[in-house]
């Protein structure tokens, strides 16, 4: 009789478990889809954005622009923009991506890192690794994203470094996210230049160099949202495959047990009807 009543009390809990996953489910399949829908809208302005720089590049000197070279004396430090999530329960997204971060650098401890998401945070931690800044309270993160700028681009000018790196989960679908690293300092520019003809036609005030230097920290501001973006698309379909498999493994096991029950059932109601009769028989006897 206990034996049933501890298999009835897996059951429900079960299905508790496979009502709060599918629950959980359903929101990040909605924040997955406002995530992706953020990142298509800002494709627009990122191909102009990129479209005006490539045609300034061929009016200006590129080998000027602070921006666009490597300092003079070399650190061999590089800041490290690490984007990883505030929460779990989105399968191996962040094992997968602090992997791969080992894996591109000799030694965390060599670099310094600016972090979005607890998670990154933790694992840089333990690593004992230096973290500089911390933007894992900027929720959702894209609201940190000016405020980064602006901090490596500084740190960056101030010849602090050799060079700064993007290290996100690109978004590829809803089941495949892959970890990418990204150098966008020194900047680089690289694509077909439109024709002259294309420039005759534009007028520039007050000059070119001016414009393209106000152009490029929006340029590398456009850089760093792409990555945000897309590691906020890559965290919420993680988490969605991840309970929808919780939801499939809970409903898999409420099924199992309940085999289980059922013959456990069934063989305490043969052995009740069997001690009827073998009473009965005794008692006749």
């Amino acid at each position: 009789m206990a034996n049933i009543r501890l298999i009835k009390g897996r059951i429900k809990s079960a299905k508790n478990i496979s009502q709060i996953t599918k629950a959980m489910e359903l929101v990040a399949a909605s924040k997955m889809r406002k995530a992706q829908a953020q990142a298509l809208s800002g494709k627009l302005y990122a191909s102009k954005i990129y479209e005006m720089v490539l045609r300034l590049s061929s009016k200006v000197e590129l080998v000027t622009h602070p921006l666009l070279t490597k300092p003079r004396d070399l650190t061999g430090k590089r800041l490290v923009i690490l984007l990883s999530t505030n929460k779990g329960l989105c399968g191996g997204l962040n094992t997968n991506l602090f992997r791969y971060l080992i894996s591109q650098y000799e030694g965390l401890t060599r670099n310094e890192y600016v972090v979005f998401g607890k998670k990154g945070v933790h694992f840089l931690v333990q690593s004992k690794a230096l973290v500089v800044a911390d933007f894992s309270l900027s929720v959702p993160f894209s609201e940190g994203i000016q405020a980064l700028t602006e901090l490596v681009t500084k740190e960056y000018l101030l010849h602090k470094y050799d060079g700064v790196d993007l290290v996100y989960n690109e978004f590829i679908s809803a089941l495949r996210q892959n970890p990418k690293k990204k150098t966008i300092l020194p900047l680089t520019i690289s694509g077909a230049v439109p024709p002259e003809e294309d420039m005759k036609e534009t007028l520039v005030e007050p000059s070119y160099q001016e414009v393209f230097d106000e152009l490029l920290p929006h340029y590398l501001e456009n850089q760093i949202r792409d990555a945000v973006l897309q590691s906020e698309a890559s965290e919420h379909s993680a988490r969605m495959v991840a309970m929808r498999n919780a939801t499939d493994n809970a409903d898999s096991l409420a099924g199992e047990l309940t085999l289980v029950y059922n013959k456990a059932r069934q063989e305490k109601i043969t052995y009740e009807i069997t001690d009827m009769v073998t009473a009965r028989l005794a008692v006749e006897v």
